[in-house]
Protein backbone atom coordinates (compact mmCIF):
# COMPACT_ATOMS: atom_id res chain seq x y z
CA UNK A 1 0.00 0.00 0.00
CA UNK A 2 2.61 2.36 0.71
CA UNK A 3 4.65 1.62 -2.32
CA UNK A 4 1.74 2.34 -4.79
CA UNK A 5 0.62 5.63 -2.55
CA UNK A 6 4.24 6.80 -2.61
CA UNK A 7 5.86 5.29 -5.97
CA UNK A 8 8.25 7.54 -7.42
CA UNK A 9 7.76 11.00 -8.81
CA UNK A 10 9.91 10.29 -11.96
CA UNK A 11 8.89 6.32 -12.44
CA UNK A 12 4.88 7.60 -12.26
CA UNK A 13 6.06 10.24 -14.77
CA UNK A 14 7.69 8.11 -17.16
CA UNK A 15 4.67 5.71 -17.34
CA UNK A 16 2.46 8.05 -18.37
CA UNK A 17 5.18 10.77 -20.53
CA UNK A 18 4.31 8.67 -23.71
CA UNK A 19 1.62 11.41 -25.39
CA UNK A 20 -1.64 9.29 -26.33
CA UNK A 21 -4.91 9.18 -25.91
CA UNK A 22 -6.02 6.15 -23.88
CA UNK A 23 -9.65 4.41 -22.92
CA UNK A 24 -10.60 6.74 -20.09
CA UNK A 25 -11.65 4.33 -17.12
CA UNK A 26 -14.25 5.71 -14.88
CA UNK A 27 -13.48 8.28 -12.49
CA UNK A 28 -12.75 7.03 -9.12
CA UNK A 29 -15.39 8.34 -6.59
CA UNK A 30 -13.07 10.99 -3.68
CA UNK A 31 -10.98 8.92 -1.39
CA UNK A 32 -11.78 8.67 1.70
CA UNK A 33 -8.35 10.85 2.73
CA UNK A 34 -6.49 12.41 0.16
CA UNK A 35 -2.71 11.73 -0.79
CA UNK A 36 -1.85 14.42 1.52
CA UNK A 37 -3.70 13.07 4.18
CA UNK A 38 -1.98 9.61 4.17
CA UNK A 39 1.53 10.52 3.74
CA UNK A 40 0.61 12.67 6.87
CA UNK A 41 -0.71 9.28 9.08
CA UNK A 42 1.38 7.48 7.04
CA UNK A 43 4.55 9.04 8.34
CA UNK A 44 3.30 9.35 11.70
CA UNK A 45 2.88 5.84 11.98
CA UNK A 46 5.86 4.28 10.24
CA UNK A 47 8.49 7.26 11.50
CA UNK A 48 10.15 8.25 8.85
CA UNK A 49 8.98 7.74 5.19
CA UNK A 50 10.57 8.61 1.86
CA UNK A 51 8.82 11.32 -0.50
CA UNK A 52 8.73 9.98 -4.10
CA UNK A 53 10.52 13.52 -5.82
CA UNK A 54 12.66 14.14 -8.54
CA UNK A 55 13.98 16.89 -6.86
CA UNK A 56 17.10 16.66 -4.64
CA UNK A 57 16.07 18.72 -1.37
CA UNK A 58 19.28 20.58 -1.08
CA UNK A 59 17.48 22.52 -4.33
CA UNK A 60 14.07 23.02 -2.63
CA UNK A 61 15.40 25.96 -0.53
CA UNK A 62 13.56 26.50 3.39
CA UNK A 63 16.76 25.39 5.01
CA UNK A 64 17.24 22.79 2.37
CA UNK A 65 13.88 20.48 2.73
CA UNK A 66 10.69 21.11 1.93
CA UNK A 67 8.62 17.99 4.12
CA UNK A 68 6.85 15.59 2.11
CA UNK A 69 3.86 17.29 3.18
CA UNK A 70 4.22 20.39 2.11
CA UNK A 71 5.03 19.37 -1.18
CA UNK A 72 1.54 19.63 -3.60
CA UNK A 73 1.40 17.68 -7.08
CA UNK A 74 -0.43 19.42 -9.47
CA UNK A 75 -2.03 19.28 -12.92
CA UNK A 76 -2.55 21.72 -15.18
CA UNK A 77 -5.61 21.63 -17.43
CA UNK A 78 -5.26 24.39 -20.77
CA UNK A 79 -1.54 25.59 -20.87
CA UNK A 80 -2.60 28.49 -22.85
CA UNK A 81 -2.35 32.40 -22.34
CA UNK A 82 -3.75 32.09 -18.89
CA UNK A 83 -2.64 28.58 -17.87
CA UNK A 84 0.71 28.77 -18.73
CA UNK A 85 1.22 31.77 -16.65
CA UNK A 86 -0.12 30.30 -13.90
CA UNK A 87 2.27 27.70 -14.97
CA UNK A 88 5.43 29.00 -15.25
CA UNK A 89 5.01 33.15 -14.14
CA UNK A 90 3.76 36.16 -15.50
CA UNK A 91 3.39 39.49 -15.07
CA UNK A 92 0.10 38.83 -14.04
CA UNK A 93 0.08 35.88 -11.65
CA UNK A 94 2.03 37.03 -9.26
CA UNK A 95 4.32 33.87 -8.48
CA UNK A 96 7.93 34.38 -9.65
CA UNK A 97 8.58 31.03 -11.49
CA UNK A 98 4.59 30.01 -11.58
CA UNK A 99 3.58 27.12 -9.75
CA UNK A 100 6.73 25.74 -11.14
CA UNK A 101 9.06 27.25 -9.71
CA UNK A 102 7.57 26.67 -6.60
CA UNK A 103 9.88 23.79 -3.89
CA UNK A 104 6.55 23.06 -2.71
CA UNK A 105 4.81 21.89 -5.70
CA UNK A 106 5.63 19.70 -8.12
CA UNK A 107 4.09 19.33 -11.84
CA UNK A 108 3.20 15.99 -13.08
CA UNK A 109 1.33 16.20 -16.17
CA UNK A 110 -0.14 19.33 -18.24
CA UNK A 111 -3.09 19.30 -20.87
CA UNK A 112 -4.36 20.93 -23.48
CA UNK A 113 -6.43 20.28 -26.58
CA UNK A 114 -4.19 21.61 -28.82
CA UNK A 115 -0.55 19.83 -29.24
CA UNK A 116 1.27 22.72 -30.34
CA UNK A 117 0.48 23.78 -26.32
CA UNK A 118 0.54 20.85 -24.43
CA UNK A 119 4.15 19.46 -25.69
CA UNK A 120 5.39 22.53 -25.24
CA UNK A 121 4.61 22.91 -21.67
CA UNK A 122 5.76 19.23 -21.20
CA UNK A 123 9.12 20.17 -22.35
CA UNK A 124 9.25 23.27 -20.20
CA UNK A 125 8.59 21.39 -17.08
CA UNK A 126 10.64 17.98 -18.43
CA UNK A 127 13.57 20.66 -18.71
CA UNK A 128 13.16 22.89 -15.34
CA UNK A 129 13.46 19.71 -13.23
CA UNK A 130 16.36 18.08 -15.49
CA UNK A 131 18.55 21.92 -14.36
CA UNK A 132 17.21 21.19 -10.32
CA UNK A 133 18.68 17.80 -11.17
CA UNK A 134 22.01 18.85 -12.61
CA UNK A 135 21.45 16.60 -15.76
CA UNK A 136 20.71 16.66 -19.18
CA UNK A 137 17.33 15.36 -19.83
CA UNK A 138 14.08 14.62 -16.90
CA UNK A 139 11.12 12.55 -18.14
CA UNK A 140 9.22 14.59 -15.12
CA UNK A 141 5.58 15.40 -16.80
CA UNK A 142 2.60 13.90 -18.91
CA UNK A 143 1.59 15.67 -21.69
CA UNK A 144 -2.52 14.50 -21.81
CA UNK A 145 -5.07 15.80 -24.71
CA UNK A 146 -7.96 14.23 -22.52
CA UNK A 147 -8.45 16.10 -18.93
CA UNK A 148 -9.82 12.60 -17.74
CA UNK A 149 -6.29 11.54 -17.48
CA UNK A 150 -5.15 13.86 -15.50
CA UNK A 151 -7.94 13.49 -13.13
CA UNK A 152 -7.75 9.48 -12.78
CA UNK A 153 -4.02 9.75 -11.44
CA UNK A 154 -4.37 9.24 -7.87
CA UNK A 155 -0.29 10.65 -7.79
CA UNK A 156 -1.65 14.28 -8.41
CA UNK A 157 -3.48 16.34 -5.45
CA UNK A 158 -4.56 19.25 -6.87
CA UNK A 159 -5.76 20.80 -10.75
CA UNK A 160 -5.45 23.70 -12.02
CA UNK A 161 -8.04 24.63 -14.38
CA UNK A 162 -7.25 27.32 -17.45
CA UNK A 163 -9.75 25.57 -19.82
CA UNK A 164 -12.17 27.62 -22.33
CA UNK A 165 -14.48 28.99 -20.52
CA UNK A 166 -17.36 27.05 -21.08
CA UNK A 167 -15.45 23.97 -19.88
CA UNK A 168 -14.93 25.03 -16.52
CA UNK A 169 -18.16 24.06 -14.27
CA UNK A 170 -17.64 20.78 -16.15
CA UNK A 171 -14.13 20.33 -15.13
CA UNK A 172 -14.60 21.39 -11.31
CA UNK A 173 -17.27 19.12 -10.81
CA UNK A 174 -15.42 16.19 -12.63
CA UNK A 175 -12.56 16.93 -10.61
CA UNK A 176 -13.35 16.91 -7.09
CA UNK A 177 -15.58 13.64 -7.59
CA UNK A 178 -11.90 12.41 -8.64
CA UNK A 179 -10.76 13.58 -5.11
CA UNK A 180 -9.00 16.64 -6.85
CA UNK A 181 -8.34 20.27 -5.16
CA UNK A 182 -9.14 23.06 -7.62
CA UNK A 183 -8.12 26.11 -8.88
CA UNK A 184 -10.25 27.55 -11.49
CA UNK A 185 -10.16 30.49 -13.57
CA UNK A 186 -12.93 32.76 -14.02
CA UNK A 187 -15.78 32.96 -15.45
CA UNK A 188 -16.07 29.67 -12.56
CA UNK A 189 -19.47 29.34 -14.56
CA UNK A 190 -21.93 30.29 -17.21
CA UNK A 191 -25.08 29.37 -15.95
CA UNK A 192 -26.90 30.05 -12.64
CA UNK A 193 -27.53 26.03 -12.48
CA UNK A 194 -23.77 24.96 -13.22
CA UNK A 195 -22.59 27.80 -10.60
CA UNK A 196 -24.89 25.94 -8.24
CA UNK A 197 -23.36 22.57 -9.54
CA UNK A 198 -20.01 23.66 -8.68
CA UNK A 199 -20.89 24.90 -5.18
CA UNK A 200 -22.88 21.34 -4.08
CA UNK A 201 -19.76 19.43 -6.02
CA UNK A 202 -17.30 21.15 -3.92
CA UNK A 203 -18.93 21.06 -0.50
CA UNK A 204 -20.36 16.65 -1.00
CA UNK A 205 -16.65 15.71 -1.84
CA UNK A 206 -14.99 18.28 0.52
CA UNK A 207 -12.01 19.47 -1.40
CA UNK A 208 -10.49 22.77 -1.49
CA UNK A 209 -11.51 25.21 -4.67
CA UNK A 210 -10.47 28.72 -5.30
CA UNK A 211 -11.87 31.14 -7.96
CA UNK A 212 -9.47 32.76 -10.03
CA UNK A 213 -10.53 36.10 -8.32
CA UNK A 214 -7.34 37.15 -6.79
CA UNK A 215 -7.91 40.83 -6.47
CA UNK A 216 -9.13 40.42 -2.88
CA UNK A 217 -5.58 39.01 -2.48
CA UNK A 218 -3.43 40.87 -5.05
CA UNK A 219 -2.53 44.53 -6.08
CA UNK A 220 -1.05 45.69 -2.95
CA UNK A 221 -4.24 45.45 -0.85
CA UNK A 222 -6.13 48.56 -2.99
CA UNK A 223 -9.08 46.57 -2.96
CA UNK A 224 -9.18 45.04 0.30
CA UNK A 225 -8.88 48.55 1.79
CA UNK A 226 -12.26 50.19 -0.75
CA UNK A 227 -14.18 46.92 1.15
CA UNK A 228 -12.43 47.94 4.91
CA UNK A 229 -13.15 51.36 4.62
CA UNK A 230 -16.81 50.71 2.81
CA UNK A 231 -17.77 48.42 6.13
CA UNK A 232 -16.72 50.43 8.47
CA UNK A 233 -18.44 53.67 7.52
CA UNK A 234 -15.90 56.13 6.13
CA UNK A 235 -18.64 57.00 3.36
CA UNK A 236 -21.25 56.90 5.74
CA UNK A 237 -24.15 54.97 4.71
CA UNK A 238 -23.46 53.12 1.85
CA UNK A 239 -26.23 54.02 -1.38
CA UNK A 240 -25.24 52.58 -4.71
CA UNK A 241 -22.57 51.27 -6.33
CA UNK A 242 -21.62 51.96 -10.13
CA UNK A 243 -19.88 49.14 -11.74
CA UNK A 244 -17.67 49.26 -14.71
CA UNK A 245 -19.50 45.52 -15.81
CA UNK A 246 -22.59 44.15 -15.98
CA UNK A 247 -24.20 41.21 -16.83
CA UNK A 248 -23.38 38.39 -19.19
CA UNK A 249 -25.07 34.79 -20.09
CA UNK A 250 -23.72 31.96 -22.37
CA UNK A 251 -25.22 31.76 -25.20
CA UNK A 252 -24.64 28.63 -27.61
CA UNK A 253 -24.55 29.49 -31.16
CA UNK A 254 -27.45 28.06 -33.62
CA UNK A 255 -24.89 28.12 -36.13
CA UNK A 256 -21.23 28.29 -36.50
CA UNK A 257 -19.74 31.52 -36.62
CA UNK A 258 -17.88 31.25 -39.93
CA UNK A 259 -17.36 29.18 -43.24
CA UNK A 260 -16.30 25.47 -42.54
CA UNK A 261 -12.67 24.69 -42.16
CA UNK A 262 -10.40 21.87 -42.09
CA UNK A 263 -9.51 21.36 -38.34
CA UNK A 264 -6.00 21.62 -37.80
CA UNK A 265 -4.10 18.67 -36.87
CA UNK A 266 -2.85 19.40 -33.65
CA UNK A 267 -6.28 20.31 -32.35
CA UNK A 268 -8.92 17.93 -30.80
CA UNK A 269 -11.86 19.97 -32.09
CA UNK A 270 -14.23 17.57 -30.11
CA UNK A 271 -12.96 17.96 -26.52
CA UNK A 272 -12.85 21.76 -27.24
CA UNK A 273 -16.37 22.26 -27.74
CA UNK A 274 -16.94 19.50 -24.97
CA UNK A 275 -20.73 20.53 -23.39
CA UNK A 276 -20.96 22.98 -26.58
CA UNK A 277 -23.09 21.37 -29.72
CA UNK A 278 -21.39 20.09 -31.73
CA UNK A 279 -20.40 22.54 -34.64
CA UNK A 280 -17.95 22.24 -37.90
CA UNK A 281 -15.07 24.30 -37.02
CA UNK A 282 -14.93 27.56 -38.06
CA UNK A 283 -11.05 28.74 -37.52
CA UNK A 284 -12.36 30.01 -33.67
CA UNK A 285 -11.23 28.19 -30.89
CA UNK A 286 -10.17 30.61 -28.32
CA UNK A 287 -10.99 30.58 -24.54
CA UNK A 288 -14.47 32.53 -25.05
CA UNK A 289 -15.32 31.03 -28.38
CA UNK A 290 -18.49 31.21 -27.28
CA UNK A 291 -20.10 34.55 -26.31
CA UNK A 292 -19.85 34.93 -22.69
CA UNK A 293 -20.63 38.47 -22.60
CA UNK A 294 -19.53 40.08 -19.67
CA UNK A 295 -18.60 37.72 -17.54
CA UNK A 296 -14.95 36.77 -17.78
CA UNK A 297 -13.66 40.30 -16.71
CA UNK A 298 -16.98 41.30 -14.65
CA UNK A 299 -16.62 38.21 -12.23
CA UNK A 300 -13.57 40.13 -11.06
CA UNK A 301 -15.65 43.04 -9.81
CA UNK A 302 -18.50 41.51 -9.14
CA UNK A 303 -16.74 39.89 -6.36
CA UNK A 304 -15.35 42.89 -4.94
CA UNK A 305 -18.56 44.51 -5.11
CA UNK A 306 -19.91 41.51 -2.87
CA UNK A 307 -17.04 41.82 -0.44
CA UNK A 308 -17.86 45.63 0.14
CA UNK A 309 -21.87 44.69 1.16
CA UNK A 310 -20.78 41.91 3.14
CA UNK A 311 -22.87 39.42 0.41
CA UNK A 312 -20.82 36.60 0.14
CA UNK A 313 -23.88 34.60 1.29
CA UNK A 314 -26.25 36.14 -0.53
CA UNK A 315 -27.23 37.67 -3.67
CA UNK A 316 -29.68 40.83 -5.16
CA UNK A 317 -33.31 40.54 -4.51
CA UNK A 318 -34.78 42.76 -7.61
CA UNK A 319 -32.28 43.06 -10.99
CA UNK A 320 -33.42 45.80 -13.68
CA UNK A 321 -32.17 47.27 -17.39
CA UNK A 322 -31.07 50.50 -16.52
CA UNK A 323 -29.44 52.63 -20.14
CA UNK A 324 -29.25 49.35 -21.86
CA UNK A 325 -27.03 48.32 -19.00
CA UNK A 326 -28.06 45.81 -16.20
CA UNK A 327 -28.25 46.90 -12.49
CA UNK A 328 -29.36 45.31 -9.33
CA UNK A 329 -30.64 45.99 -5.70
CA UNK A 330 -29.98 44.10 -2.04
CA UNK A 331 -32.33 43.89 0.28
CA UNK A 332 -30.35 46.58 2.53
CA UNK A 333 -31.31 48.84 -0.04
CA UNK A 334 -28.24 49.45 -1.79
CA UNK A 335 -28.34 49.95 -6.01
CA UNK A 336 -25.44 48.32 -7.89
CA UNK A 337 -25.13 50.19 -11.35
CA UNK A 338 -23.72 48.21 -14.55
CA UNK A 339 -21.85 51.41 -15.23
CA UNK A 340 -19.33 53.91 -14.61
CA UNK A 341 -19.88 56.47 -12.36
CA UNK A 342 -20.47 59.69 -14.50
CA UNK A 343 -18.26 62.15 -12.11
CA UNK A 344 -15.57 59.71 -11.47
CA UNK A 345 -12.88 59.28 -14.26
CA UNK A 346 -10.10 58.24 -12.28
CA UNK A 347 -10.76 54.81 -12.21
CA UNK A 348 -11.68 52.36 -15.02
CA UNK A 349 -8.78 51.84 -17.48
CA UNK A 350 -9.30 47.76 -16.10
CA UNK A 351 -12.91 48.00 -14.77
CA UNK A 352 -13.35 48.88 -11.69
CA UNK A 353 -15.61 50.44 -8.94
CA UNK A 354 -17.19 53.59 -7.23
CA UNK A 355 -19.34 53.11 -3.74
CA UNK A 356 -21.43 56.02 -2.99
CA UNK A 357 -22.73 56.57 0.58
CA UNK A 358 -24.09 59.93 2.66
CA UNK A 359 -20.83 61.12 3.31
CA UNK A 360 -18.69 60.29 0.84
CA UNK A 361 -17.52 58.10 -2.14
CA UNK A 362 -14.75 55.55 -2.78
CA UNK A 363 -13.35 54.22 -6.31
CA UNK A 364 -10.91 51.66 -6.68
CA UNK A 365 -9.37 49.47 -9.92
CA UNK A 366 -6.21 47.99 -10.14
CA UNK A 367 -4.16 51.25 -10.52
CA UNK A 368 -5.68 53.34 -7.89
CA UNK A 369 -8.24 53.91 -5.03
CA UNK A 370 -9.00 57.61 -4.37
CA UNK A 371 -11.97 58.91 -2.45
CA UNK A 372 -13.68 62.33 -1.92
CA UNK A 373 -12.87 63.64 0.43
CA UNK A 374 -9.98 62.56 0.11
CA UNK A 375 -8.96 62.11 3.85
CA UNK A 376 -11.08 59.13 3.56
CA UNK A 377 -8.40 57.06 1.99
CA UNK A 378 -5.34 58.71 3.61
CA UNK A 379 -6.61 58.59 7.42
CA UNK A 380 -5.31 54.62 8.36
CA UNK A 381 -8.06 52.27 9.48
CA UNK A 382 -8.43 52.15 13.17
CA UNK A 383 -8.21 49.19 15.41
CA UNK A 384 -11.54 49.31 15.67
CA UNK A 385 -12.75 49.04 12.50
CA UNK A 386 -13.10 46.36 10.19
CA UNK A 387 -10.03 44.62 8.95
CA UNK A 388 -10.42 41.72 6.42
CA UNK A 389 -8.49 38.84 5.63
CA UNK A 390 -5.62 39.11 3.82
CA UNK A 391 -2.63 36.51 2.93
CA UNK A 392 0.78 36.41 1.32
CA UNK A 393 -1.14 36.21 -2.46
CA UNK A 394 -3.58 33.97 -4.22
CA UNK A 395 -1.17 31.36 -5.32
CA UNK A 396 -0.09 31.11 -1.94
CA UNK A 397 -3.61 31.01 -0.48
CA UNK A 398 -4.82 28.06 -3.04
CA UNK A 399 -1.84 25.96 -2.02
CA UNK A 400 -1.77 26.64 1.96
CA UNK A 401 -5.19 25.30 2.05
CA UNK A 402 -4.53 22.65 0.41
CA UNK A 403 -2.44 21.77 2.90
CA UNK A 404 -4.50 22.71 5.87
CA UNK A 405 -8.10 22.22 4.56
CA UNK A 406 -9.28 25.23 5.40
CA UNK A 407 -11.44 27.17 3.28
CA UNK A 408 -10.04 29.59 0.70
CA UNK A 409 -10.52 33.63 0.50
CA UNK A 410 -12.92 33.20 -2.77
CA UNK A 411 -14.44 29.46 -1.93
CA UNK A 412 -17.18 28.14 -3.73
CA UNK A 413 -19.71 30.21 -1.90
CA UNK A 414 -17.93 33.27 -2.80
CA UNK A 415 -17.33 32.51 -6.41
CA UNK A 416 -20.51 31.07 -7.16
CA UNK A 417 -22.20 34.77 -5.66
CA UNK A 418 -20.13 36.88 -7.61
CA UNK A 419 -21.01 34.97 -10.91
CA UNK A 420 -24.59 34.75 -10.57
CA UNK A 421 -24.85 38.20 -10.14
CA UNK A 422 -23.35 38.80 -13.46
CA UNK A 423 -25.73 36.06 -15.15
CA UNK A 424 -28.64 37.01 -13.44
CA UNK A 425 -27.73 40.50 -15.13
CA UNK A 426 -27.35 38.85 -18.58
CA UNK A 427 -31.09 37.15 -17.99
CA UNK A 428 -32.69 40.83 -16.77
CA UNK A 429 -30.72 42.04 -20.35
CA UNK A 430 -32.14 38.92 -22.30
CA UNK A 431 -36.12 39.43 -21.06
CA UNK A 432 -35.67 43.55 -20.78
CA UNK A 433 -38.21 43.79 -17.75
CA UNK A 434 -37.40 43.71 -14.35
CA UNK A 435 -37.28 40.62 -12.61
CA UNK A 436 -37.60 40.07 -8.67
CA UNK A 437 -35.01 37.45 -7.60
CA UNK A 438 -35.03 34.48 -3.64
CA UNK A 439 -31.37 34.83 -3.17
CA UNK A 440 -32.52 32.05 -0.75
CA UNK A 441 -34.10 29.69 -2.22
CA UNK A 442 -32.20 31.18 -5.89
CA UNK A 443 -35.03 31.56 -8.29
CA UNK A 444 -37.59 34.22 -9.60
CA UNK A 445 -40.25 33.82 -7.76
CA UNK A 446 -43.29 32.55 -9.87
CA UNK A 447 -41.83 33.62 -13.25
CA UNK A 448 -41.27 30.28 -15.40
CA UNK A 449 -40.02 32.13 -18.19
CA UNK A 450 -37.20 33.41 -16.30
CA UNK A 451 -36.04 30.64 -14.20
CA UNK A 452 -36.17 28.54 -17.82
CA UNK A 453 -32.85 31.06 -18.54
CA UNK A 454 -31.05 29.79 -15.26
CA UNK A 455 -29.73 26.46 -17.09
CA UNK A 456 -28.72 25.95 -20.84
CA UNK A 457 -28.87 22.28 -22.13
CA UNK A 458 -25.34 20.74 -22.27
CA UNK A 459 -23.84 17.83 -25.18
CA UNK A 460 -23.93 14.35 -23.89
CA UNK A 461 -22.00 13.21 -22.00
CA UNK A 462 -21.08 16.32 -20.32
CA UNK A 463 -24.04 16.87 -18.07
CA UNK A 464 -23.82 17.64 -14.37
Amino acid sequence: MFNRGLRSFALAAAATCALHRPPMPPLASARRFSRRQFLRRGAAAAGALTFPTLVPASALGRGGTVPPSERITMGFIGVGGQGGGHLFGGAWTYVAGGFLGRADVQVLAVCDVRRSRRDPARERVDAHYATRLGRESARACAAEVDFRAVLSRDDIDAVLIASPAHWHAVMTVMAVRSGKDVYCEKPTACTVRESQAVRAAVRRHGRIYQAGTQQRSEYGGKFRLACELVRSGRIGKLREVWCHRDGGAIAWPRRPGGPSRAVPDDLDWDLFLGPAPAIPFDGNAGAHRFDLGELNWGQHHTDIIQWACDADATGPVELFVEEGRSGFRYASGVVVRGRPHPDEPTVGGEGGACFVGTEGRIAVDRNVIVSSPGSIVREPLRPDEVHLPRNDGHADEFLRCVRTRRRTICDENVAHRSASVLLLGGIVKQLGRPLRWDPVAEIFPGDDEANRLLGIATRAPWRL
